[in-house]
């Protein structure tokens, strides 16, 4: 007979199980009734044969302490398969009597059935199989077929109702033992009670040969535990005796530190000393001049702030100004619009009041030959009278002419006094237009000394404009000349900032300079320490380079080695290392290496 892998015999016995357990659930929940509870024996049997599918083929992870093997990563990964399971994710995080990822384990399994989407959760998590090989053998249940049979055997689990109580049952420290009784009875062996017996005896040997094997694992756990902690003890104590001696020799050496640390002091306490009084005369001479710089920076401040504020208040009424000029400049528009109608007007009546005298001297002639007219026919009536008087003194003597002579007279008086007449009506006519045409002429006149009168007060105003623009350029110029002296004003503004960036500048020199003298009054310290027990030749004593051979001069400064005492020249000593203390690289000696000091006129370095 072929073998047959022992996986796959351990999967189909679980699947077979899982069917019995969720066919049992079913069938007794529908027979007890839809709504289980947690003590309800068929459903803790289901809880503990779905813990027992879903540990199957896990792989086991290396923790801290041991090895780890636990369904809850799985489970855990649900959540970012499946947004809905977030809340049961966070609730079981948040129950606070659970202490082991198992635990947390099956409060979800509960909660998930509670919620009738266990099938579809668990679904999620088989469909992502790239994601189960992180967790899952390639054999186990939920990586195979298995897997989703017991999937969809899950969603018959919906018709029943559980309510279960998670938050105080210890989850923890149950033992997950399926109980095969449940399954192992049939109609046909009721009666078997040997059978029964046997069968139970079997179980209870099985269970106890689990836990026996259970204790055994922790026990041999526990002394590889205490096998490990005794090697890391031993470790430590070696370790313990070596820093202790460390730590005697350190002691040692800072004791001898300490000592040649307080001759050190004792020598370098005298340079300190004077470096100490030239930096506070120069602390002094620097807040002297720094106060001196505030004052005439707020000064400075004090009169740009000023000067801003006659600024603004001069642009406000350069702004009123120019407002009024426009103002002003559309008036005189208005007045020069106005000055140019009555101009207009003026000139119209002019023309009129000349069509008026032409027609005054027409009418004038035309008296004046009237009149002529007139004293033509008074002398002719002259005449005639002096005819009739003349016929009167020839009717005595003319009796015959008489009559005609006085018919004749009647037919001269009356056509005279027809002309009469007609003379009479047309001098009155003529009186009458020329009294209307006097009294045109006056209302003429009256109207001119109105117009002239109105004319004389718009060249008054015109006079008083042109006096306020005028003003008004005299303003402006002067606004020009403010500005000129608030440009120049600016300037001197800047100028000063320059000044003052210029003084801010030399003190952050003068503190560049400070920490130059510091860092040279430690160099001086390494100095006094390399130059403990050497003794420097005098000036008059090294006149020549010990390289070149060459006399010193004031190109030719001298450098002394601190280590072996030689002494060149600056030529000579082209060698330059950095130091982390120095801003700048330091000359080195060519035969030993140490650092070269240069000499002054005081033999001090």
């Amino acid at each position: 007979m072929a073998v047959k892998d022992p996986t796959a015999v351990e999967r189909a016995n679980l699947l077979n199980m899982a069917k019995l357990s969720i066919k049992g659930l079913i069938e007794s929940a529908l027979s007890f009734g839809r709504t289980l509870d947690s003590d309800y024996p068929p459903l803790q049997q289901f809880f503990v044969v779905m813990e027992h599918c879903l540990k199957h083929g896990l792989k086991v992870r290396k923790s801290f302490l041991s090895y780890n093997k636990t369904i809850w990563g799985p489970l855990e990964l649900v959540e970012k398969l499946y947004p809905e399971a977030e809340e049961i994710a966070a609730s079981v995080r948040d129950l606070p009597g659970l202490k082991t990822p198992l635990g947390r384990a099956r409060a979800w399994l509960r909660l998930a059935l509670m919620q009738k989407k266990m099938a579809d959760y668990l679904r999620c998590l088989i469909i992502q199989r790239d994601l189960l090989s992180e967790f899952y053998e390639y054999h186990a249940l939920m990586m195979e077929e298995e897997g989703a049979v017991i999937v969809g055997l899950l969603v018959g689990l919906n018709v029943i109702d559980a309510n279960l109580c998670v938050k105080g049952e210890d989850l923890d420290s149950q033992v997950g033992v399926i109980d095969f009784s449940m399954y192992l009875k049939s109609d046909d062996d009721l009666g078997g009670k040997e059978r029964n017996v046997q069968i139970a005896a079997i179980l209870d040997q099985k269970n106890y040969v689990e836990e026996l094997n259970r204790q055994l694992n922790t026990v041999s756990s526990l002394h590889a535990r205490v096998d490990s902690l005794e090697k890391s003890n031993t470790k430590l104590i070696e370790e313990l005796a070596i820093a202790k001696n460390n730590i005697i020799k350190l002691q040692e050496e800072n004791h001898q530190l300490r000592s040649e640390n307080t001759l050190i002091l004792m020598k370098t306490q005298h340079h300190l000393e004077a470096t100490k009084v030239d930096v506070e005369a120069e602390l002094q001479t620097y807040k002297h001049s720094r106060q001196g710089l505030d004052e005439m920076y707020n000064e400075a401040r004090r009169q740009l702030r000023e000067e801003s504020q006659l600024r603004q208040d001069m642009e406000n009424e350069l702004v009123v100004q120019v407002s009024m000029k426009h103002e002003i400049e559309l008036a005189m528009k208005l007045l020069e619009k106005d000055i140019h109608e009555k101009q207009d007007t003026l000139i119209g009546l002019r023309q009129q009041l000349d069509e008026v005298k032409a027609i005054n001297m027409e009418m004038y002639q035309k008296l004046q030959v009237s009149e002529d007219a007139m004293k033509e026919k008074n002398e002719i009536i002259g005449r005639l009278e002096d005819k009739t008087n003349q016929i009167n003194a020839t009717m005595k003597q003319l009796e015959q002419r008489l009559q005609q002579a006085e018919k004749a007279q009647m037919e001269a008086e009356a056509e005279d006094e027809k002309l009469k007449q007609e003379y009479v009506n047309k001098s009155e006519s003529l009186q009458k237009e020329f009294s209307q045409k006097e009294k045109q002429l006056l209302q003429l006149e009256t109207d001119l000394k109105i117009e002239k009168e109105w004319r004389q007060t718009l060249e008054d105003d015109l006079q008083k404009e042109k006096e306020t623009v005028s003003h008004l350029r005299i303003e402006t110029q002067e606004i020009i000349n403010l500005k000129k002296e608030f440009l120049k004003l600016q300037e001197k503004n800047k100028q000063l900032k320059m000044i003052c960036q210029d003084q801010e500048a030399a003190l952050e020199e003068l503190a560049s300079k400070l920490s130059e003298s510091k860092l040279k009054i430690e160099d001086i310290k390494e100095a006094n320490k390399a130059l403990q027990g050497q003794v420097w030749l005098k000036d008059k004593e090294a006149t020549h380079c010990k390289l070149c051979e060459k006399e010193f001069s004031l190109s030719k400064r001298k450098h002394h080695c601190r280590n072996c005492g030689e002494i060149f020249c600056n030529a000579c000593s082209d060698n330059e290392l950095p130091l982390p203390s120095s801003p700048k690289p330091v000359r080195v000696c060519d035969s030993c290496h140490a650092i070269l000091i240069q000499r002054c006129s005081s033999n001090v370095a």
